[in-house]
């Protein structure tokens, strides 16, 4: 069962102001911008270069710039990994021993292979990851949500809420204080372990803020969300069943 939030105000001050993003698609460049319009300063890194990234950075304005993976690693006081398993191997891991790392990314076995840990339900998707960045706090948010959705729900009336996890309570209040700031109320939901109530095809997966639940999965993008309270979403995480992962074929 999800664990009450620790803090239900809808509105938080932004303690964190320097972001460190790792990966530029849609969710990366999404939780970007809401930081910077949260008064955060953020750098931002993919894995072709901040060169790659002129477009992105003339877009978030002056309080963002393009950086490497290292930079962007260093700079953060919190560090978003928007990103595949499969370039985990990539990261800095020293660098990201003891550092709040905020992990956004799903197992999709169509892109990431078959992991057997992950197939076997040995492991959710966040312990791997912790495994892979020994010493990194991690904390999982805005996994279960589709990018577009991001804008559409910020700051939606009533508040949109999101679930957040992790084994650390210090970064996990981190997470929950900046997720607030962004936007968006928060559920405290639980260890790394319990991360699997938010993971594809469980009942706090992307359909829950759909506007149509029937049509979303064949049409995804046309849905325009809808909001989701705390207690919506408290239930969704309760009620959820683990997924057949081995099954997964996206």
């Amino acid at each position: 069962m999800p664990h009450r939030p620790q803090d239900k105000n809808s509105e938080q001050p932004m303690s964190t102001t320097k972001i460190g993003i790792i990966g530029s698609g849609n969710i990366g460049q999404a939780i970007a911008r809401l930081a910077v319009a949260a008064g955060a300063t953020v750098a931002i890194a993919n894995s072709r270069g901040p060169a790659s990234l002129a477009d992105v950075v003339e877009e978030l304005g002056d309080n963002a710039h393009a950086a490497t993976v290292a930079e962007a690693t260093e700079y953060g006081d919190i560090v978003v990994l928007a990103i595949p398993l499969s370039a985990y191997s990539d990261l800095p891991t020293q660098a990201l021993a003891n550092k709040t790392v905020l992990s956004t990314g799903n197992y999709y076995p169509s892109r990431d292979g078959r992991i057997e840990v992950l197939d076997s339900l040995k492991s959710t998707t966040a312990q791997l990851e912790a495994s892979l960045l020994p010493g990194a706090r991690i904390t999982k948010a805005f996994n279960n949500i589709v990018a577009h959705h991001i804008p559409l729900l910020v700051n939606s009336a009533p508040r949109t809420a999101l679930p957040i996890y992790g084994d650390d309570l210090a970064a996990k209040t981190e997470v929950l204080e900046l997720v607030q700031a962004l936007g968006f109320d928060t559920v405290n939901a639980g260890t790394l372990a319990d991360s699997w109530r938010a993971e594809p095809e469980s009942g706090g997966y992307t359909h829950v803020y759909a506007q149509d639940p029937a049509n979303f999965y064949s049409a995804h993008l046309a849905d325009r969300g809808q909001p989701v309270t705390i207690a919506q979403l408290e239930e969704a995480l309760a009620t959820a069943h683990r997924a057949d992962v081995a099954a997964r074929q996206f």
